[in-house]
């Protein structure tokens, strides 16, 4: 990618990521997202969207023999991935794939996966303010993909009891859930985000299972930051072990 980067560290998973200076930059959502979905020992996972890397690169830190697919459509941002895959000696467990997400089902056999886990774009085309960073509307708007094309190729992808772990904008629950029944998509868990204990929902975490029914669990919210304005115990813990 074109323009000056940077190099960050995650140092709880051991990992350094670059980044574009001005461009797209992760958040915490994938820190969130790959804590919620707590990948298992052998685990075939798929990220849709995965930006610079990041979640492919902690769901292989933290699972044990894990193969990890990140899927990007955006070309530069799918090399910048792959690069960071390199970058931490993780070639032989990750693959960056620059695909749009409609063209999975002509890459991957039905249920290839024990997970799937995105941070889709949450925000239409034509809304919200327009980012002067190259890359970040093109990362938070939706464009050649849908919220249901996510879902439907979540659905496409995962195993027969397999889950689906999301993380998206609170505007837009009552749709994903409507989406996810139509497509016999079971909701299992979800857990609100909140900056601290007096804001509002900013994301919500998703679990999601195909091919068996099961009752919701709505988890405790999590809090972001504590009243001294410092990160909280829990998000201390997801942050730096």
């Amino acid at each position: 990618m074109k323009g000056e980067e940077t190099v960050d560290e995650l140092r709880k998973y051991r990992l350094r990521i670059a980044q574009q200076r001005d461009g797209y930059r992760f958040s915490l959502d994938p820190l969130l997202l790959c804590d919620f979905a707590a990948i298992r020992t052998g685990e075939a996972a798929i990220d849709l969207g995965c930006g610079c890397g990041v979640i492919p690169l902690i769901l292989a830190r933290e699972g044990e023999g894990a193969v990890v697919t990140g899927v990007e459509f955006q070309e530069p941002m799918a090399e910048l991935a792959r690069r960071n895959v390199s970058l931490n000696a993780l070639g032989d467990r990750v693959t960056i794939l620059a695909a749009d997400i409609n063209s999975l089902k002509g890459r991957f056999p039905v249920s290839s996966f024990d997970l799937v886990v995105s941070n889709p774009p949450y925000r239409k085309p034509g809304t919200g303010r327009i980012s002067p960073r190259a890359g970040r509307d093109r990362a938070r708007h939706e464009s050649t993909a849908g919220l249901a094309d996510f879902l439907a190729a979540a659905k496409y992808l995962v195993k027969p009891g397999g889950r689906i772990c999301f993380i998206y904008h609170p505007s837009r629950l009552a749709e994903l859930f409507a989406e996810a029944a139509l497509l016999k998509l079971a909701p299992l868990r979800l857990r609100m985000v909140h900056g601290n204990a007096s804001s509002g929902a900013g994301m919500f975490l998703v679990e999601m299972v195909k091919g068996r029914r099961g009752d919701l669990t709505v988890l405790p919210p999590l809090f972001v930051y504590a009243g001294d304005g410092g990160y909280n115990a829990e998000m201390k813990k997801i942050m730096e072990g």
